[in-house]
């Protein structure tokens, strides 16, 4: 085991799993390594899966170099409903038909996505607006005005054509809510649309791949946790910790 004053200090990569938030993550990473600092950069939404980055010790010093970082997902968007929260957590709001469409068409479609934009974030969302989280407004039924944000989707491909599912892969900049850009694709092919599943396969070059499941994070020791993780000064070379 290791001795009460050595404090671990690293990037640690965790593949969440559907249900949890990022704060769960953290709750049990904190149980695990007894350990109160710790910290991750860039959030899921509880139901997406994927790539976490964790931040261990010293290492939340650097979150915000980290947060900036480009994400890569691969998810599914289902046409024909659409929910107030954009994606399968939602309640539905109204139900259209899909219209015929081809795979051609719907990949035109996304390409118009492409590139720098603003773009509205939805209101079920952890933006705080006077101190108050919007989802919280947002269950109550109250709808705010919302400060566009700057956001860049460098690609946006379809990989799979089945209506009314669609499978897709993006990578976009901090701050990009793929759900709204699940639900503007759909108001944009005539039938409205959510997003029905995500995964985060990607934060610039750290792969989920690399990553280790809460599962077998919990079945390590300490000293084997230790040597997964990456040491700060590979990760931001600039870091002086």
């Amino acid at each position: 085991m290791l001795g009460q004053s050595k404090e671990l200090e690293g990037v640690l990569l965790v593949d969440k799993p559907t249900g949890f938030t990022s704060h769960d993550v953290v709750a049990r990473l904190r149980r695990k390594l007894s350990m109160k600092r710790i910290g991750h950069a860039g959030t899921l939404d509880p139901m997406a899966t994927g790539l976490l980055i964790m931040l261990i010790g010293k290492a939340t010093s650097v979150s915000q170099y980290l947060s900036n970082l480009d994400k890569e997902y691969e998810g599914t968007i289902e046409l024909g409903r659409t929910t107030n929260s954009q994606d399968a957590d939602g309640e539905v709001m109204e139900t259209r038909p899909v219209p015929p469409l081809t795979e051609d068409g719907v990949r035109a479609a996304m390409q118009g996505f492409l590139g720098d934009q603003y773009q509205t974030p939805p209101m079920f969302s952890a933006i705080k607006v006077d101190g108050v989280p919007l989802y919280k407004r947002a269950r109550k039924g109250e709808e705010i005005v919302r400060e566009p944000r700057f956001i860049r989707v460098s690609s946006y491909e379809l990989t799979r054509f089945a209506p009314p599912q669609l499978d897709f892969r993006i990578r976009c900049s901090k701050g990009t809510y793929v759900r709204t850009l699940a639900h503007d694709l759909g108001q944009k092919l005539g039938c409205g649309a959510h997003l029905s599943a995500l995964r985060r396969t990607a934060t610039d070059k750290f792969r989920i791949e690399a990553a280790l499941t809460l599962e077998q994070i919990e079945q390590l020791s300490l000293p084997e946790i230790e040597k997964r993780l990456l040491p700060v000064y590979e990760v931001v070379p600039k870091f002086v910790g």
